[in-house]
């Protein structure tokens, strides 16, 4: 055999080599489809900018207080802001001011409860009312009404309720819950301790006076700011400000518990005491909203969607943004049940027609993402 075909002998198959071994075929390329053939890659998703998004939702609530108080049955322009007479001065200051305050406060409450409610229990579909809060807040209002003890009574009552309420719910999961997920048990017992409270306004509502009581109830459970003063603001702003800067400060803590309570305890985060705290602070701002406003649906499960939808699940971002949002969103909804009509609507039937056919939409949109 030649030199020439001593070198070619390797590269053939099954060809000897030069200690009678076979040598191994070298593998074959992995061919490609063509270019015209494969298929279109998923286009990337757009990149957000939450810092841009935070500073349009805080022009466009600015743009919403400015809105409301020129809305309702005394309609009063922005041009005659600057120059009131004394019964535009008496509308202004003394009805209208302190309802567009409650309702920016609520709905930023109601809103960063469910945002941070949602990021512990990883759960889009919770709300604030998850354990029990509203329940018991309803149930405390309605008690307070039957016993006559006044507006500062019954929503002193429906404040203490709520936080007992979700107390109670966090106490039974700490004891029928060593063998169970901490998680589940806990959003078991506030559906138990909820339905238990619901019972017990039923209850109240069946011995109250049928003339004037339940009247008072069935509204107040609908939720309304028309019974709003000035004195409230005191109580949601500081409900606000406690709680609001409570989840701000956990809410690092928050977006590594999203991530499974096994990594969170790898990375160090206490998750119990942190899922605690975040529960006291939610229950702070829920119970104070309820004992103000009544019963007020939807707010704490749609914004937080809508928020997460424009910001991305970073709490970071999604908590503010989710309060700003929450805030616009309910005073919009108060505009309109001031003003659609010739008597004011409750707010939960605004707030329940407006967030149903919106959240189905969020839905199919976020599943139709997925596929």
């Amino acid at each position: 055999m030649s030199r020439g075909d001593r070198r070619a002998a390797p590269a053939s198959t099954g060809a000897s080599t030069g200690d009678g071994s076979l040598s191994t075929p070298p593998a074959a390329p992995v061919s490609t489809p063509p270019a015209s053939t494969a298929e279109p890659a998923a286009p990337a998703a757009p990149r957000r900018h939450p810092a841009l998004v935070i500073t349009v939702l805080a022009l466009l609530l600015l743009a919403a207080l400015l809105a409301s108080l020129t809305v309702g049955r005394y309609a009063i322009s922005l041009d005659a802001l600057f120059s009131l007479d004394e019964t535009s001065s008496n509308v202004l200051f003394f009805m209208r001011l302190p309802r567009i305050g409650a309702a920016a406060l609520i709905g930023a409450a109601l809103a960063g409860a469910g945002c941070a409610f949602q990021g512990i229990f990883k759960n889009p579909m919770v709300s604030p009312d998850l354990l029990g809060a509203s329940a018991g807040a309803g149930f405390g209002a309605a008690a307070g009404i039957l016993l006559s003890l006044g507006s500062v009574g019954v929503e002193l009552s429906a404040f203490l309720m709520g936080l007992i309420a979700v107390g109670v719910s966090y106490l039974l999961s700490t004891a029928i819950g060593r063998s169970m997920r901490g998680v589940l048990v806990l959003v078991l017992s506030g559906m138990v301790i909820g339905n238990l409270f619901q019972a017990f306004t039923s209850a109240v509502k069946f011995v109250a006076d049928p003339n004037s009581q339940l009247p008072e109830i069935t509204f107040w459970l609908m939720g309304g700011l028309s019974a709003v003063r000035d004195s409230d603001l005191y109580w949601l702003l500081f409900a606000l400000i406690v709680g609001g800067a409570g989840l701000f400060v956990l809410r690092w803590k928050i977006n590594v518990m999203g991530n499974g309570d096994e990594e969170a305890l790898a990375l160090g985060v206490e998750v119990k005491r942190v899922r605690l705290a975040v529960v006291a602070f939610a229950t702070l701002l829920t119970s104070a909203s309820v004992a103000v406003a009544g019963m007020v649906g939807w707010v704490g499960l749609i914004v937080p969607h809508l928020a997460r939808f424009l910001v991305g699940a970073d709490q970071r971002a999604l908590l503010p943004a989710s309060m700003l949002l929450g805030s616009t969103f309910l005073l919009v909804v108060d505009d309109l049940c001031r003003s659609v009509y010739t008597t004011e609507i409750p707010l939960s039937i605004l707030t329940s027609i407006i967030g149903a056919p919106l959240f189905i939409y969020l839905i199919a949109r976020t599943r139709k993402g997925r596929h």
